[in-house]
C-alpha cells in the first residue's frame, strides 16, 4: 500500500470518527443564550450604544497629539502650521469625544431605567467643557514634567520625559480621566485608567484627586485608590500602593462613598513598595516614607518613617566581599 492509499484511509477514518462525536455547537450555543438572556451573567444585549475601547483608546491618543504638539504626529510641525493643527485635531476629537459620551449615557440610562436626559445635547456640553479644560490641564502636565526634571538626575530633558516617560503618561490619562468623572461621564474614565495601566502598569484612578508637580519615577506597581488625596510636588516611586484597609464583603455597595485610602500631603516623598492604606491615615507635609514601609495610621509633618537596617547573610564568601 502507497503513502496516498494509507493516508486517504486515515482521512476517511478521522471524517467518520468526527461524525460519530457529533458537534458541540449547538448545545452550547442554547447554554450560553440561556445564561445571557436570563440576566445571570452580565453582557450588553441592548438596543442602545456602548462606548467602544477602541475608540477611547483613539481619544486618548488624539488628546496626547493635542497636549504635546510635534511629539506624536507624523508630520513636521512648523509654527506658522500650530493653529491649522491644533484645529484640526480638536475638532475630530470634540466629534468624537461627544459620540463616546452620548454611547455612554444611553448605556447607563438604559442599564437603570432612568428617564430620557437629552443624551445628544449633554454629550455635546461635556465635550465642550472637557475641551475647555484642555489648557488647564496642560498647564498641571507642565509641572509634572517640572517635577521629572527636578526629581531624576537621569531625566536629561522635557522631550525625553514626554517621549519615554511612563509615569507622565498614565498621569496624563488620570488629568484627562478624573475631568470626566468631575463631568459624571459614566464608565470612559475608567476604560481609560485601565488602557493606562495597561501600558505602565501604574493604575490611578480617575476619582483620586492630584495636585499640581507630581511625578511617578520608573512606576511599575503603583496603584493610586478612589478615595485617595494626593498634594503638591509630591514623588511616588515603583510599587508604591495608596489603597484601603481589609474591606467586609458587602463594602462595594456599603462604602462606595466613603473615604477609603489615604492623604499625602504637600512635598511628600514615598520610596518604592511603601504601602500606605486607609481613608483615616494621613502622611504629613514634606515627610519621607522609606522603602516596604507598611503604614495604617497618620504620621506628622516634616516625619521619617524607615525600616530597620535588616541584618544580611552572607553564605560562601566574608562580609565585605574578600
Amino acid at each position: 500500500m502507497g503513502k496516498q492509499d494509507i493516508l486517504a484511509s486515515s482521512c476517511r477514518t478521522e471524517s467518520v470518527s468526527a461524525e460519530r462525536v457529533g458537534s458541540p455547537i449547538p448545545g452550547a450555543v442554547a447554554d450560553l443564550a440561556d445564561g445571557f438572556k436570563s440576566g445571570r451573567w452580565a453582557s450588553h444585549i441592548e438596543p442602545v450604544p456602548i462606548p467602544s475601547k477602541h475608540e477611547v483608546v483613539a481619544l486618548i491618543e488624539q488628546a496626547q497629539r493635542i497636549l504635546f504638539p510635534g511629539f506624536f504626529s507624523p508630520e513636521i510641525l512648523r509654527p506658522e502650521s500650530l493653529e491649522y493643527h491644533l484645529g484640526q485635531q480638536l475638532s475630530l476629537f470634540y466629534e468624537n469625544l461627544a459620540s463616546q459620551i452620548s454611547s455612554a449615557i444611553r448605556h447607563d440610562c438604559f442599564r437603570h431605567n432612568q428617564a430620557c436626559t437629552l443624551c445628544s445635547e449633554r454629550s455635546y456640553e461635556i465635550a465642550a467643557a472637557l475641551v475647555d479644560s484642555l489648557a488647564a490641564i496642560r498647564n498641571l502636565l507642565e509641572t509634572d514634567i517640572e517635577a521629572t526634571l527636578t526629581g531624576d538626575p537621569a531625566a536629561a530633558n522635557s522631550d525625553e520625559v514626554i517621549f519615554s516617560y511612563p509615569g507622565l503618561f498614565a498621569t496624563m490619562v488620570y488629568r484627562l480621566a478624573h475631568r470626566l468623572h468631575q463631568l459624571q461621564v459614566p464608565l470612559i474614565p475608567r476604560i481609560m485608567s485601565e488602557q493606562a495601566y495597561h501600558r505602565t502598569a501604574i493604575d490611578i484612578n480617575p476619582e483620586a484627586t492630584i495636585g499640581s508637580h507630581f511625578f511617578i519615577d520608573h512606576g511599575s506597581g503603583v496603584v493610586v485608590g478612589a478615595t485617595t488625596t494626593i498634594g503638591n510636588r509630591v514623588r511616588l516611586y515603583q510599587g508604591v500602593t495608596l489603597g484601603a484597609l481589609s474591606l467586609p464583603r458587602d463594602a462595594g455597595a456599603r462604602l462606595r462613598d466613603v473615604k477609603r485610602h489615604p492623604t499625602i500631603e504637600d512635598d511628600v516623598i514615598v520610596y518604592a513598595n511603601a504601602t500606605i492604606l486607609g481613608g483615616e491615615t494621613v502622611v504629613g507635609a514634606r515627610s519621607i516614607i522609606g522603602g516596604n514601609v507598611w503604614l495604617t495610621e497618620s504620621v506628622g509633618p516634616d516625619t521619617r518613617v524607615m525600616l530597620e537596617q535588616p541584618r544580611l547573610v552572607y553564605i560562601g564568601r566574608e562580609e565585605g566581599g574578600r
